[in-house]
């Protein structure tokens, strides 16, 4: 059941005011309970739906600063994003319930399609990273016929290993016992940034790691985190089901993120096991930890390929596309089946996407001093 419908205003952490307003929703699920739904966007007949599940120590709102991105304009205007709140995960929240059985992964999951069905949305695309792109994937599992594509940044398909259980259950005591902490927030900063030289982040990195440390510090729930992140560690093993997800696959994985290998992983217990492989991409961004807070612009333009490649937001152009086509040429124009086609596919049958084909992921400069070896999630 929803309730709770509003028009709220929310805050970028550099630019004061965001252009948008969201509309909540508290909807009440059969396995989890109720959830705070976040709709950004204006809902229409020919609607575009996107819905996302946010990472550990985050909320709705990790996504709608990226949606709100300039390099998302064009998007924004063509689609409605569904923000998902995990129970007890916004911030300021109060403490769940004390007779509150807090969900796996996999039933978190399996309820999502009650949020779809309470708003009365058919299809949508799924957008998720870390822990909330594991939840997506079990999503799309389930319910084969309400997912068009899906998005999965850093995404673990494992359990977690022994010695990274042993470590965090030592972080979620202190969660429970003393609140938010040094090692808890460190594993938690890893966990999403990947491992980092304060020397060479950028500015925008560095503000993106202080946003989050102070989310962390004064306005999450350290006792409901604690909760959030033990489902995590005690996922169950989606690769081995993997053959269940029939939808189009993007996984993206920035270079340096912890989450680098099992992504790759993934990625190919996918194509072991997908009857079409050329629904299935992956894309690596060189140099960064986290895509989402550090490229946002490779993440928006590689996010319209794959909406486009499901037909969708057909008629927008790429940025890049539209910069570097000369004046005096007139390139072919494309077909609508060629339109519908990823860009992989595209090109590989002669199709125009402009003079050069943009590159989503560039190796790292040759000049470029090796990194040091990072930490990674054991498998």
């Amino acid at each position: 059941m929803a309730s709770d419908r509003a028009d709220l205003p929310v805050l970028a952490p550099k630019s004061g005011l965001l252009s948008s307003k969201i509309e909540h929703h508290e909807i009440t699920c059969p396995q989890i309970g109720n959830v705070n739904v976040y709709i950004q966007g204006v809902r229409t007949s020919k609607e575009v739906i996107i819905m996302t599940v946010h990472d550990l120590g985050c909320d709705h709102s990790m996504y709608q600063v990226f949606v709100e991105h300039p390099r998302m304009t064009r998007i924004r205007e063509r689609t409605v994003w569904i923000h998902v709140d995990v129970p007890g995960q916004g911030q300021n929240m109060p403490d769940l319930p004390s007779d509150y059985v807090f969900p796996t992964m996999q039933k978190i999951g399996e309820d999502l399609v009650t949020i779809l069905d309470q708003l009365k949305i058919k299809e949508v695309v799924c957008f998720g990273e870390g822990a909330g792109a594991n939840i997506m994937a079990r999503f799309a599992m389930t319910h084969i016929d309400r997912v068009l594509g899906i998005i999965l940044i850093h995404t673990t398909g494992t359990t977690a290993g022994f010695l990274g259980s042993l470590k965090d259950k030592v972080i979620n005591w202190k969660l429970d016992q003393i609140g938010m902490n040094p090692s808890a927030e460190s594993y938690l900063i890893l966990h999403r940034f990947g491992a980092f030289s304060k020397a060479k982040d950028t500015e925008q990195l560095k503000a993106a790691i202080e946003n989050y440390q102070d989310v962390l510090r004064t306005k999450a729930n350290p006792r409901n985190l604690k909760k959030f992140v033990e489902a995590f560690l005690r996922r169950t093993n989606i690769a081995e089901n993997i053959k269940k997800l029939k939808c189009p696959v993007l996984l993206i994985t920035g270079q340096k993120s912890v989450f680098n290998g099992t992504t790759r992983s993934l990625h190919q217990a996918i194509l072991k096991t997908c009857e079409d492989k050329a629904k299935v991409e992956f894309i690596e961004v060189a140099g960064v930890a986290s895509v989402l807070e550090e490229k946002p612009e490779k993440l928006a333009e590689s996010l319209q390929y794959f909406l486009q490649g499901l037909g969708l937001v057909s008629s927008l152009p790429m940025h890049n596309v539209s910069r570097t086509v000369p004046p005096p040429l007139r390139v072919r124009s494309m077909s609508m089946v060629e339109y519908d086609l990823p860009v992989c596919q595209r090109m590989a049958m002669g199709g125009t996407s402009g003079p050069s084909t943009p590159i989503l992921a560039s190796p790292v400069d040759n000049g470029e001093e090796e990194e040091e070896k990072l930490p990674t999630e054991e498998q």
